[in-house]
């Protein structure tokens, strides 16, 4: 059975409106809250995502020199306790002769 009632009809009307309404406030509520989070974090000096990468990249780059240069040294140090390292005027002599 199938009642016309101009009542429940206008009260769905305004139900669906009510709607319609809470989510236009959401969204100024979304955006608004973006706005002031964009502020905040603007004023607190961080660095892009960019930034961070490249100085990530030199601090790797700076590791891997490093721990180069920590094997070089044990190796010498090595060479040094066995006795078999070459005089110091031969070494500079072999450094100029290197392809750098």
């Amino acid at each position: 059975m199938q009642t016309d009632n101009r009542f429940l009809d206008d009260l769905a009307k305004v139900a669906s409106g009510a709607l319609g309404s809470m989510s236009g406030v959401k969204h100024e509520v979304e955006m608004r809250l973006q706005q002031q989070l964009e502020r905040l974090l603007g004023r607190m000096n961080l660095v892009s995502r960019d930034e961070f990468e490249a100085m990530k990249a030199v601090a790797q780059a700076a590791r891997e020199a490093q721990i180069r240069l920590e094997a070089r040294l044990l190796s010498l140090e090595a060479r040094l306790a066995d006795g078999s390292m070459p005089s110091p005027k031969a070494t500079a002599q072999e450094s100029d002769s290197e392809p750098r």
